[in-house]
């Protein structure tokens, strides 16, 4: 579960266990789909940040929502709404419904977890990292005064894309631009 805690961190086992119980899974279950899940979700966001303008899109839309509610009350993740706001994310991210459905298609040949279940899960999931995204950037010390967050490669270890490096190094060399190309190639090769 270390990729999940190194995005929650000590809201990991609550959300683990929030969504086990909302999608009839266990906690092995859980951790495997969201293994799955989160390294697509992290290149999603990682290719729209990757030019300015997806990158102020990004800012814009972490400081102007609440997504920082659903790790504020695990409990919003069983709403309606947060599908809804899940749903209007994956489009921002993945640009299709085709592409969450592929997404969710090798999520579970990977995790054993049925598809039907992760696409559920998947707008679940991505508020889920909005939230962490949110929280991390906007939570605390991680904006200077006046001069909003730190969230491009000049932040260091402090910027918004440095919290997705544990997702997207999946092959764990240190280096995520090799992984990074693979999951565009796989998940957003049909756009």
């Amino acid at each position: 579960m270390n990729m999940i805690e190194a995005l929650l961190g000590n809201q990991a086992g609550g959300i683990v266990e929030q969504l086990g119980q909302q999608f009839g899974l266990d906690e092995s279950q859980t951790s495997s789909a969201l293994t799955a899940l989160l390294p697509a979700l992290a290149a999603g966001f990682q290719r729209n940040a990757s030019s300015q303008s997806g990158l102020d899109s990004l800012v814009g839309a972490l400081s102007g929502g609440q997504h920082g509610q659903y790790l504020d009350d695990i409990q919003n993740l069983g709403r309606p709404e947060t599908v809804d706001d899940g749903n209007g994310i994956l489009g921002h991210v993945f640009g299709s419904k085709q592409v969450s459905r592929e997404v969710a298609q090798r999520a579970s040949a990977q995790s054993g977890v049925g598809a039907d279940i992760l696409k559920r899960m998947l707008p679940i999931v991505a508020t889920v990292v909005m939230g962490a995204m949110a929280k991390r950037q906007f939570g605390g010390a991680s904006t200077q005064a006046g001069l909003g967050p730190q969230v491009g490669p000049q932040s260091g270890g402090g910027g918004l894309l440095d919290m997705l490096a544990p997702m997207l190094d999946a092959d764990r060399d240190g280096s995520m631009v090799n992984d990074v190309i693979g999951m565009i190639g796989k998940f957003m090769g049909g756009r």
